[in-house]
């Protein structure tokens, strides 16, 4: 009689308490992002309002002499250089992983045996778990010497750069897809296969299709890593401020040229102003990326 009664008189005081936690970290998170966006747009934006760097000098010119002398010709801060990096690279390691994705996916969710799926599965999560300095350091040590010696150049490169990155993109491309065909109704395979369809027919024209949307994310999650992605790719494309012309030419991604760059410039001036206003372009193309994923769940709906 005394524990129900003891139940009955601390239970709401436990559902308040668990509401008022709740709610406490939804407000802190929603406070957190606000108060990131605003610091990192105000300060952003002072490249263009403070210093009068017209927008279109920024992102389409080539010319980076931020602390170049007013009798030299004064600073410019084109960033089309750093840009050119980071979304080649992006591009062309998802167009590496994104097939190796699928094709690891469907053999994970479709033919792999229990025992195959048992040794898949930890390879994945533990690709996913390995640091990115760990990829650039091996990328650093093996990768490049092998491009200097074996096909040409100096090594550090663009061919480097999207090697190690799509290796880093595949576990994120593989878990979202696996997951997607995993939850697909059992009636399509098994409707497939009463037309007489075959195994490799049935993944191909009606399970991949059928899984579109858990493909288009994990491509465009793997896209933002890609893109976002600093120390790693620093350590292996040379970091050189000129425009490749071919992919065994070293390059500079944003963000490699925000991590190197940061800690010389005092704040304030024309070089730190410039900085952050190519976080802030790196910050809208994630938000941009966000938006085309609830783009993709909201047209061609979740597969559950």
């Amino acid at each position: 009689m005394k524990k129900s009664f003891a139940k009955g008189v601390f239970r709401p005081n436990s559902e308040l308490l668990g509401r008022f936690l709740t709610m406490g970290a939804a407000i802190l998170a929603i406070i957190s992002v606000v108060t990131i966006v605003s610091f990192i747009t105000v300060k952003g934006l002072s490249t263009f309002i403070i210093n009068g760097v017209s927008v279109k000098e920024f992102l389409f010119s080539t010319q980076w002499w931020p602390d170049r002398l007013p009798e030299d010709g004064g600073p410019q801060v084109g960033v089309l250089v750093f840009i050119f990096g980071s979304v080649v690279i992006a591009m062309l390691a998802v167009l590496l992983s994104a097939p190796l994705g699928i094709i690891c996916a469907v053999f994970m969710a479709e033919i792999a045996p229990s025992w195959g799926q048992r040794f898949l599965q930890p390879a994945i999560e533990l690709l996913a778990g390995i640091p990115s300095v760990v990829y650039g350091y091996i990328g650093l040590s093996l990768l490049v010497p092998f491009i200097r010696d074996n096909i040409g150049g100096m090594g550090f490169s663009i061919l480097a750069g999207f090697l190690v990155l799509s290796i880093m993109i595949l576990p994120t491309i593989v878990s979202v897809l696996t997951d997607s065909l995993r939850s697909l109704p059992r009636e399509y395979k098994e409707a497939a296969l009463a037309l007489g369809s075959t195994r490799w027919q049935s993944i191909y024209h009606v399970l991949i299709p059928a899984a579109r949307s858990g493909l288009i994310t994990g491509i465009v999650l793997g896209l933002a890593r890609a893109f976002g992605e600093a120390l790693a790719v620093q350590m292996v494309i040379g970091n050189m401020r000129k425009m490749p012309t071919s992919i065994m030419d070293p390059v500079i991604t944003l963000t490699s040229a925000i991590t190197m760059d940061m800690g010389n410039t005092p704040m304030g001036s024309l070089w730190n102003n410039a900085l952050w206003s190519m976080g802030l372009f790196t910050l809208m193309m994630s938000c941009f990326f966000i938006l085309v994923l609830r783009f993709v769940v909201r047209k061609g709906g979740v597969v559950r």
